[in-house]
This record gives C-alpha cells, structure tokens and sequence, in this order.
C-alpha cells in the first residue's frame, strides 16, 4: 500500500463509522502526506504576521483608516492588545511580528524582527510600488524568517499582515492572476462606506491600466514590482522555504490568498502543502479558494486579517492528528466493527 492508502487505513479503522469525523479526517490524511508519515505531529506551530505600509495610503483614494494605523497596530501587537493576541495565546501558539516596511520608525529594541525594506512603499496610483532589488530583498527575509523558526523546530506555520491598503493589491493581483474584473475582486476592506468603496474601484482601475495588469506577460516579480506591498512579498517568500522544508502552511484569509497566489506562480506545487483556514467575508476570497479548489476549514464570517483565521484552525489541526495518533482501532479496543 502507498503511504496515503495505509493513512487511509489507519483513519478508517478508529472506533467510529466510516467517515464520521468529516473533515478532520481528511486533514489527517493530508497533514500525514505531507510529512509523509502515520504519526504526523503539529510541532511548535507559529503565526507570522507581516506589517507593511503601501504608498497610495498616504492618498486616502482606497482606505477610510490613516496610513499610521499600520505602525500603532504593530504597536498593538507587540502590547498583546489585538485579536491575534488573544488566539495565539488562548492556544499556545507562537507569534511573530515582522516590520517589512512600515512607515515609521520603531524602536530598536522593539521586540520584533526588524526586516524594513524601506518606508512603505511607492505610491502605485503614480509608479511602480518597489523595485526590483526591494522585492528581491523582501522574499529572501520572509525565507529566512521561515528557516529561522523551522530550525527552532516548528513544522505548521500561519501567515498574517498588517498594513493599511493592503486589500487594494491584494485585489489587485487577484484581478490579475485571475482575470476577472476588478468589481469582482474589490471588496470594502476595513470599514469603507458604499462611497468610498466606489472610490476604491475607481482608483484602482485606473491603477490597472496604469500599469497594464490585464496583459498576460507579467512575471510574478513585475507583478510584486507594480502593485506588490513589501508585507506580500515577503510572504511570497515565507510560503516558498515553508513549502521547501515540508512544512504545513496555514493560509489565512483574502490578502494571504493573494501572497499565495503569486507564490504560486513560482511553485506550482506549493498548494499540496497548505490547510485553508477559512472563507473571509471579504469580497473576492471565495472566487480565490475557488479558483485553488480548496476547502475552507471555517466559515465564520470574518475579515479581520493578522493571521486570526489560521490561529483558530490550528487547534482543529491539532484535533486532527490527535485522533489519528491516539484514537483506538477497532481491533485494539476488541470493539465489533461493521459487519
């Protein structure tokens, strides 16, 4: 038998009906496959959460919030006052805040990694968001990130992100990537009015022609050049060295499916390592899962960001391969299975 038919077996053969753990089941099998094991474990799992800043924030033209909210919420973060605060800690997972280019200018001895790539980036609504040697610069830090924790013996990672705009690029790419119309990859964000909303739109249709994203010639590294946030790149890389060293990956919500979507255009294997988290209530993510043929673990409604769906799902994670590694078979525990 193949590694996945023995996984399959042992699944089968628990105390229970054929099935009956619905999707825990099945991500069993896939965590056991990817660590191409029976007994696969949830070691030391971590959220990264990636803050960036994005030039056309500055404009008012995408987002109701100020461009400084991205540096007070990383302070937020570093306090333990956010959401993803309170699940990494109800749940006993490890957090890490990178500045990968936010606007401001932290203390040293913040406790976070300081990876600034530079002030926010450019204003795309004008220019290219980064240049070539920028996002080169950011996907090797979120490898080395990645690497730096796998060598602390963590093998199951989230991602999140922090930065004021970051809906607009992520729209942005899926329009590209995918090539449906910005009406349909452009969602409200944080708390846009029906206004602003069309602002939004607008904006960034304009921001489309500008930079051509309805031609099919884009590399993955244009792409992140044009409309890309150092926070996104840096995931990209994150998600490629996690992927190397068969990590799981915990893909988060709208923004992270986005990351990861370019990741993808890279490695079109890298999927075959991630676990959904759940489907964002944010306009747009359901047509990604969609389009990654993926399956959403939760369906909360959420839309917060920072990693907060993947710390929630971790703990199914968790369930899942406990019931593999610890639940009795039917012959261990001398009960009759089906006849």
């Amino acid at each position: 038998m193949t590694l996945e038919e023995q996984l399959q077996h042992k699944i089968n053969n628990k105390t229970k009906p054929l099935g009956a753990l619905g999707m825990l089941e099945e991500l069993a099998l896939k965590i056991g496959t990817v660590q191409n094991s029976l007994s696969p474990t949830i070691n030391k799992p971590h959220i990264v959460v990636f803050a960036g800043d994005h030039g056309i924030a500055a404009t008012g033209k995408v987002n109701p919030y100020p461009q400084a909210v991205t540096a007070q919420m990383v302070l937020n973060f570093v306090n333990g006052g956010a959401a993803i605060n309170v699940f990494t800690k109800q749940h006993n997972i490890g957090l890490i805040v990178v500045d990968a280019g936010v606007n401001f200018d932290f203390d040293a001895s913040l406790p976070i990694v300081h990876a600034k790539i530079n002030h926010g980036t450019a204003d795309y609504s004008k220019v290219n968001a980064m240049n070539i040697d920028e996002v080169n610069a950011a996907i090797e830090k979120g490898r080395s990130i990645v690497q730096g924790l796998f060598d602390e013996g963590c093998n199951t990672i989230g991602f999140g992100e922090m930065g004021i705009g970051n809906t607009s690029s992520a729209s942005l790419i899926m329009h590209h990537l995918l090539n449906l119309p910005l009406s349909e990859c452009v969602g409200r964000g944080t708390g846009t009015t029906a206004e602003q909303l069309q602002r939004k739109l607008d904006t960034l249709e304009d921001v489309s022609r500008l930079h051509e994203l309805n031609h099919y010639d884009i590399t993955p590294h244009q792409l992140l050049c044009r409309i890309g946030g150092f926070e996104l790149a840096m995931m990209v890389g994150a998600y490629h060295k996690a992927a190397e060293l068969n990590m799981i990956i915990v893909v988060d919500g709208f923004i992270a499916t986005a990351a990861l979507l370019v990741a993808k255009q890279y490695n079109q294997t890298i999927t075959g390592h991630c676990v959904f988290a759940h489907c964002s209530d944010e306009n747009g993510h359901r047509k990604m899962l969609e389009h990654l043929n993926a399956k959403p673990i939760l369906q909360l409604g959420m839309r917060l960001g920072e990693g907060t769906g993947a710390a929630l799902a971790i703990p199914l994670l968790q369930s899942a391969v406990q019931f593999l590694n610890e639940m009795a078979s039917f012959e261990s525990a001398g009960v009759s299975g089906k006849e």
